[in-house]
């Protein structure tokens, strides 16, 4: 019985290290006719971002490759971006005039719709989970009041915390929107939904804090403690965070989050591409995949549609002389594991018939 327990393990392990080390592809995102591209977000097998087209910046989607952008720049906008995906909406902003106006699409340029609240003198949205939309609005003031919509402009709620003198929000999970709000500092924070949700992520003794992405019950962000930024990671309260800085990094931030992975960039002469897993020591650095040409780079977000994981982002391409949208991609872990427990049962079975 001790053998095949060995063989079932020597299975398993050796299918998950395999796995542990599948190489990531990249793909440059960057569309055809474009001069300049950056993908921000991402769902599935899409991504979101913006191309630039004769000096005017377009807001598009890609399904995982540069031929399959979706340019969904609204008619008569000046300029659009989008920041967010989930599903099949896509949310951002469209600059109309000289006003930004927070957008929504659902796949295309003729989808769009306009989420600038009436009495808003701006507004841009940053994120979307479902059928929410995050981001932030100024008043007639100037003022930044983080924001969150359902659907239209009607549905804009004011999420600035009480006690607070701006705030904007970055992204969402479900139920829960992540972002900042200044008290004197900069203090990363959650809400559910309401201002009076508000939960102060701000870690003891740091001078800043910002919280950018959201996934499950954890939130990624950035805090500056002794004036260097450092990638966190936090789990529903200040004290909960995790420092996610590299061991000889000069600067870090998390942008996103997916499943157990946090994809953002490190610094280290120049800015890095790259994911952890929950703690600083698991840092992969993404840009060691990419042509010698791109001299820094980021992640901004990361997906799966249950075959591969996707990580998009953007470098700058030095031969080109232009940013490029980016997309690294491999295999998900899960199948490895699959095979390894067929590949370990077939082995005990095999060991049985031949000892009986």
């Amino acid at each position: 019985m001790q053998s095949q327990r060995s063989i079932f393990l020597a299975c398993l392990l050796a299918a998950l290290g395999a796995q542990a080390d599948a190489q990531w592809t990249v793909v440059n995102l960057n569309p055809p006719g474009a001069t300049g591209s950056d993908a921000f977000g991402g769902s599935g097998a899409n991504q979101v971002g913006l191309a630039s087209f004769g000096g005017e910046t377009h807001a598009g989607l890609w399904s995982s490759t540069a031929a399959s952008w979706v340019d969904l720049h609204p008619a008569g906008a000046d300029a659009s971006i989008a920041y967010g995906a989930s599903g099949g909406n896509q949310a951002g902003y469209a600059r109309i005039g000289s006003t930004f106006h927070a957008s929504l699409w659902t796949g295309n340029a003729a989808s769009w719709v306009d989420l600038h609240p009436a009495a808003a003198n701006y507004s841009r949205a940053w994120g979307v989970s479902g059928t929410t939309q995050v981001g932030e609005t100024k008043d007639a003031n100037g003022i930044q009041h983080a924001s969150l919509w359902t659907g239209n402009a009607a549905s804009w709620l004011d999420l600035n915390p009480a006690g607070a003198h701006h705030s904007q929000a970055f992204g969402a999970f479900g139920t829960t929107q992540v972002g900042v709000a200044g008290f004197g500092s900069e203090h990363a924070g959650l809400w559910q939904g309401t201002a009076a949700s508000w939960v102060d992520l701000h870690p003891a003794g740091a001078d800043d804090s910002v919280a950018y992405g959201a996934w499950g019950t954890s939130q990624v962000g950035q805090a500056v403690l002794s004036g260097v930024a450092r990638a966190s990671l936090w789990f529903g309260t200040a004290a909960s965070r995790v420092d996610l800085h590299p061991a000889g990094a000069t600067y870090s931030n998390a942008w996103g989050a997916w499943g157990p992975y946090q994809v953002g960039y490190s610094q280290f002469v120049s800015n890095h591409a790259g994911f952890w897993s929950g703690t600083a020591a698991s840092w992969v650095d993404l840009h060691a995949f990419l042509p010698s040409e791109f001299s820094y780079s980021e992640a901004t977000s990361m997906s799966s549609d249950g075959f591969h994981e996707y990580i998009s982002g953007w470098g700058r391409n030095t031969v080109t002389n232009r940013n490029e949208a980016l997309l690294w991609t491999r295999p998900v872990p899960e199948p490895a594991s699959l095979f390894a427990l067929g590949a370990g049962l077939a082995a005990v079975a095999l060991r049985r018939r031949r000892t009986k």
